[in-house]
């Protein structure tokens, strides 16, 4: 019986899913499932996936719904009792899809493990070893641009980037899919606190290597799109995991962070859509409690905020020596 699927959300991929899927036909491991999601591609890569990759299950989207619905649409597609998200500009290293599924079996605890993620085009480097967020309102790669051989142990993080991680079906189950507000940006920062505050982990896997292209679907680093995108659904992270108290003593950290952002934003000449995308992220708010978004504060996971508040508090200093 398969165990694992492998789920691919694919926009315009036309220039590297092939590279991604040859990666996933050479796997060690050969008992799994492949479900790509095209979300209204009009470049050729869904038709060139269905005619060369028959063993590849394709859920067609009539248009670009965002990461988001495309990951929950393989995700109910799926029937396994694990599934990993993994980007179409990646190459996933032979080992991957077993290292993945083997780590988090063996951590009871774990809702998500996510893959040493390896910059395509300079191999020393890392594009992303684990997610961290702070009670700044800062999300960040963990050891971005740092030498690849300095993240080589495995560790618990914030959450695991969906870039390239596996979930544990049943998690999902309790706590919900992938929020399809988030369209795309800080999406796998909210699933994977609210696990925390369920009281499940998080964990990096150095084990498991992908090499990541990098904006393969959005462009470039910083652009309009993006950046809007992120303040929105950082605002509305923050409002839909943190219950009233924790706000209110995060508040003068969360004023100071984004303060910092709308000036480095700016200075690039981003500042007015950075500043929009948090106008719409507190528009948002209504919505969020009208749709059970927002999380119910329980006493019974008030050590898991605890937690949670102190690797906030520890993550600013991270950010800041690192």
């Amino acid at each position: 019986m398969q165990e694992v699927t492998v789920v691919i959300p694919n926009y315009n991929g036309i220039d590297f899913v092939e590279i991604c899927l040859d990666s996933i036909r050479k796997q060690n491991m050969k008992d799994f499932a492949v479900i790509l999601v095209d979300n209204g591609s009009t470049d050729g890569s869904r038709e060139l996936v269905e005619a060369q990759y028959p063993e590849v299950q394709v859920i067609a989207l009539s248009e670009n719904t965002g990461f988001c619905r495309a990951v929950n649409e393989g995700i109910r597609a799926s029937v396994t009792p694990y599934v990993i998200l993994l980007n179409n500009d990646t190459q996933a290293d032979p080992n991957f899809v077993s290292k993945l599924l083997k780590a988090i079996k063996c951590r009871t605890k774990a809702f998500s493990c996510g893959a040493k993620m390896i910059q395509f085009h300079d191999r020393d480097r890392i594009d992303d070893a684990g997610n961290l967020y702070s009670a700044l309102g800062w999300a960040y790669a963990r050891g971005r641009g740092k030498p690849e051989k300095k993240y080589d142990r495995s560790c618990r993080v914030f959450s695991a980037c969906a870039g390239a991680s596996i979930y544990r079906r049943a998690v999902l189950d309790e706590i919900g899919l992938f929020d399809e507000e988030h369209f795309a940006y800080l999406e796998d920062t909210d699933i994977g606190y609210r696990a925390r505050i369920q009281g499940y982990e998080n964990w990096f896997i150095p084990d498991a290597v992908v090499y990541h292209i990098g904006s393969g679907t959005s462009g470039s680093r910083y652009n309009q799109f993006k950046i809007r995108y992120s303040s929105r659904n950082n605002i509305y992270m923050l409002y839909k995991n943190m219950p009233l108290g924790q706000l209110i003593l995060n508040l003068p950290l969360l004023v100071l962070g984004f303060g910092i952002k709308i000036l480095f934003f700016a200075a690039k000449g981003f500042g007015r859509e950075y500043v929009a995308g948090i106008k719409n992220g507190f528009l948002l708010f209504k919505q969020a409690r009208k749709n059970g978004k927002k999380v119910t504060f329980r006493f019974y996971n008030l050590k898991n905020y605890v937690l949670i508040q102190g690797q906030l508090l520890w993550n600013i200093v991270q950010r800041l020596t690192s």
